[in-house]
């Protein structure tokens, strides 16, 4: 068996939108990538989005995305640690993909250090100057009282609702992104101020929706993962660094 030493990163799937039929073309893509890498990865890191919606209900989860998750647990299964972040998409997880395959579910900012290098990692919403009404947002679906209440609605009503509010988002109408130049990215706004606190050597983000890889000093990197619709791109760590890579491109 190969030596484990890779570490992967890689967000917004967004399974499930924007139809059944280009969602599995892209679930599967994504599990080929999954089984390209299944005998070298050490981590991966999921960062936001990976559904374009979920809730755990008690007894009950959104249908679909089988080859996916049964790749997933063939990973855990081999002995990958997989870490999956919340999303603004898919925010309401919380323990069944731990109890089934051993996920790490992490709500906000993660760091991590690896071989000498430190790393900020979160899915990227909320972060940076502005859009004060989807922080809003989010503090309210986060809370305990928002996710009691939505678990009170039958499946077939609440994914609907989901469903047809994702249909008004960026991802859904398979917009590409354009670089706002570094004064008016947002997250990368937010790395340099966090570079000010700490040093990170990688900031690592979801959300944007664009593959970017940004000097922010001389020993700073920040990095976005685009998404899976239009670029399958995604990074990997490893003896030579951080790099952007695509699958299938």
């Amino acid at each position: 068996m190969s030596l484990r030493t890779k570490i992967y990163f890689a967000s917004d799937f967004h399974l499930g939108t924007a139809n059944y039929g280009e969602s599995r073309k892209r679930e599967d893509r994504i599990v080929r990538w999954l089984d390209s890498i299944k005998n070298v990865a050490k981590e991966l890191y999921l960062v936001g989005d990976v559904f374009d919606f979920w809730f755990e209900y008690k007894y009950v989860v959104p249908k679909g995305y089988i080859r996916f998750l049964g790749k997933l647990a063939e990973l855990s299964d081999l002995g990958v640690q997989i870490t999956m972040f919340k999303g603004n998409h898919d925010m309401w997880m919380f323990g069944y993909l731990t109890q089934e395959m051993n996920v790490k579910i992490v709500s906000d900012e993660l760091v991590i250090e690896r071989d000498g290098k430190k790393f900020y990692i979160h899915h990227g919403d909320g972060l940076g100057p502005g859009d004060s009404k989807y922080k809003f947002l989010k503090k309210f679906f986060r809370s305990g009282l928002c996710q009691w209440l939505f678990g009170w609605i039958h499946p077939n009503l609440g994914i609907g609702i989901a469903g047809a509010w994702s249909g008004h988002s960026r991802i859904a109408g398979a917009k590409l992104e354009t670089f706002q130049t570094e004064q008016h990215e947002w997250l990368v706004i937010y790395s340099k101020e966090k570079l000010k606190e700490e040093h990170f050597d990688y900031f690592i983000f979801g959300h944007r929706h664009l593959p970017l890889d940004i000097e922010l000093s001389a020993s700073s990197r920040y990095i976005n993962l685009g998404e899976w619709m239009n670029y399958n791109s995604y990074a990997v760590f490893d003896e030579e660094g951080l790099a952007l890579r695509y699958f299938e491109k």
